[in-house]
């Protein structure tokens, strides 16, 4: 399968078509993900309104204020652009571009204020999710996505192996997750996501706010670190033990994760459901008696965005296709006590094969 860098025409015409087959005339398309996907652009959203206007007969058109046509230029030449002034209607102009009869599908983080404006400006049509065009063109990654996402997942495992070389008692978690992100950029990634460092009893909780607590010797200490490298995100998380030995039950917990990260490898395959994963790992939890603590999904998909379907969950039928990469992350959180969660993301090979794009050692770690 080629790995060159794909083509935006090319990937817009399939979201026209997608638009064609569901009757809708237009996407209309704010900063984000799809707007990247579809264009190669990157641009913060802020209060000025930037939109693509994909047409369902392919006609592609960005609206951009006029202090960002440059940036917008060099970013997507390929792309028609109407140019905006401070004091022009930026919604009105949209609006104008939507030439076809029927409903409208409109990213699904674009601001309220801009929808609602542009409600107005296209009265007596439907609006409705641009995720029902655009999620199945992104669920499966191209070939170009996956070399992407293996250099993001290959960087955060250099950064976990640099992690277990420096010291973490008598330091606070805000300090190794300065490590962390020093080394994530070190290793390639152009934006920081997200360092957690949760140690101790804070590492019960799942999404803990890397602070100032001074770390001990004995603490169980999660580290969920990622980011961006060229638009792709890399998110790994790894559970370590900080110094002499580890004690009888954060051992057995760790040992019921990573063997409950198995089962959920094993479980995925093209065709399998994705709550069907979910409980394959979850089972084995429930078994070690762990059950009411493992409190969240199993996975979520990956790719521009952290989080992104699919979502390997109960009550997810959806079925698993070759190209989805998702992480497979099972986690025993004890109130007041310590968690532990092994993070890794997952590819579906074109050959069935499910494949860990994190390479990292799973192993209970000790660290100093």
């Amino acid at each position: 399968m080629p790995t060159e860098r794909p083509s935006h025409a090319e990937r817009r015409g399939r979201a026209a078509a997608a638009l064609a087959e569901r009757g809708l005339a237009a996407l209309l398309v704010s900063p984000g993900a799809d707007l990247a996907y579809l264009t190669g652009y990157r641009v913060f959203t802020s209060e000025r309104l930037t939109c693509l206007v994909l047409d369902r007969d392919g006609g592609a058109t960005l609206v951009c204020p006029e202090l960002e046509a440059a940036r917008a230029s060099a970013a997507a030449p390929d792309l028609g652009r109407v140019t905006w002034r401070e004091t022009d209607e930026p919604h009105a102009i949209a609006a104008s571009l939507v030439r076809s009869d029927g409903d409208i599908a409109v990213a699904d983080q674009m601001w309220a204020a801009f929808v609602l404006k542009l409600q107005t400006a296209l009265a007596g049509r439907a609006f409705s999710p641009a995720s029902d065009v655009m999620r199945p063109l992104r669920e499966r990654k191209d070939a170009h996505e996956r070399k992407a996402l293996r250099a993001a997942s290959e960087a955060a495992d250099r950064t976990y192996a640099r992690i277990l070389q420096r010291p973490f008692a008598g330091r606070t978690e805000r300090e190794v997750g300065a490590d962390l992100g020093t080394f994530l950029r070190e290793e390639g990634h152009d934006e920081i996501g997200f360092t957690i460092v949760a140690s101790g009893p804070n590492g019960a909780s799942p999404h803990h706010e890397t602070g100032e607590r001074r770390i001990e010797r004995g603490d169980t200490v999660v580290l969920d670190f990622g980011g961006g490298r060229e638009g792709y995100r890399s998110d790994i998380t790894r559970t370590v033990h900080v110094g002499g030995v580890i004690e009888a039950e954060p051992g057995r917990v760790h040992d019921v994760v990573r063997r409950a990260q198995e089962a959920g490898y094993k479980a995925a395959r093209p065709g399998a459901s994705a709550e069907s994963v979910d409980a394959a790992a979850r089972k084995v939890i429930d078994d070690a008696g762990y059950g009411k603590f493992f409190i969240h999904r199993l996975g979520h998909g990956i790719g521009l965005d952290g989080h992104e379907h699919p979502y390997l969950v109960h009550g997810n039928a959806q079925r698993l296709e070759a190209g989805m990469a998702f992480s497979i992350e099972p986690g025993v959180y004890l109130p007041g006590r310590f968690g532990v969660r092994i993070e890794d993301i997952a590819l579906i090979e074109d050959d069935g094969s499910v494949r860990p794009l994190n390479r990292a050692d799973h192993s209970f770690a000790i660290v100093t």
